[in-house]
């Protein structure tokens, strides 16, 4: 079962039970399962979250957090969704959370930062490019934010995306299409030739 409660493809079902014997092996204290663990998912979640939150030591907390749970979830874990799906649904409350308590004046679109994916903008069209593009994803909807992160830059599927948001494929497939409806107006404002995959 998926943490929405629909069945999981037997890929995704085989996915599970591996992370079940990963996750066992954490529990049991194995150093080399839970250095695969971070390997394999902090990068990502720290990226996730930058994108939700729009800043680099927020995210980092978030990322921290949502390991740190998962360390504490260890000993009862239940086989109910891929690690990577599971923490992705903590992060994002956890950004949802962050966002409730921002101050009113606080707006992510205006502030500057360096994108923690490995690589920095080799120039400035890539920087200007990187500042468009988060100030458009800023301006979506949580949700809409956070299907568009997960699809389209942690390449995610829609079903995956679905269990950590705990939502149906027809809903994020809904918040998909609106999502990328509202890049596609906000980046048109912004720069009217940077559209690139929200066209389609």
């Amino acid at each position: 079962m998926t943490l929405s409660g629909t069945p999981a493809p037997a890929a995704d079902r085989a996915a599970i039970a591996a992370d079940a014997a990963l996750m066992g092996r954490v529990a049991a204290g194995d150093p080399a399962a839970a250095r695969a663990v971070v390997n394999r998912h902090l990068p990502g979640l720290v990226a996730f979250a930058w994108r939700m939150v729009g800043d680099g030591s927020a995210a980092e907390d978030v990322a921290q957090d949502a390991m740190l749970k998962l360390w504490r979830q260890a000993p009862r874990w239940k086989p109910k969704a891929q690690i990577g799906t599971w923490l992705r649904r903590v992060a994002y409350n956890r950004c949802i959370d962050l966002h409730r308590r921002a101050r009113p004046s606080d707006n992510i679109a205006d502030v500057a930062l360096e994108d923690p994916a490995p690589g920095p903008a080799r120039n400035l069209l890539a920087a200007e490019v990187s500042a468009i593009v988060r100030s458009a994803m800023a301006d979506l909807p949580e949700r809409q934010r956070a299907a568009i992160a997960m699809v389209h830059f942690d390449g995610m599927n829609n079903g995956e995306t679905a269990a950590a948001l705990e939502v149906s494929v027809e809903a994020v497939e809904s918040l998909l299409a609106r999502g990328r409806r509202g890049l596609r107006q906000r980046l048109s404002e912004l720069k009217p030739d940077l559209l690139g995959e929200f066209t389609s």
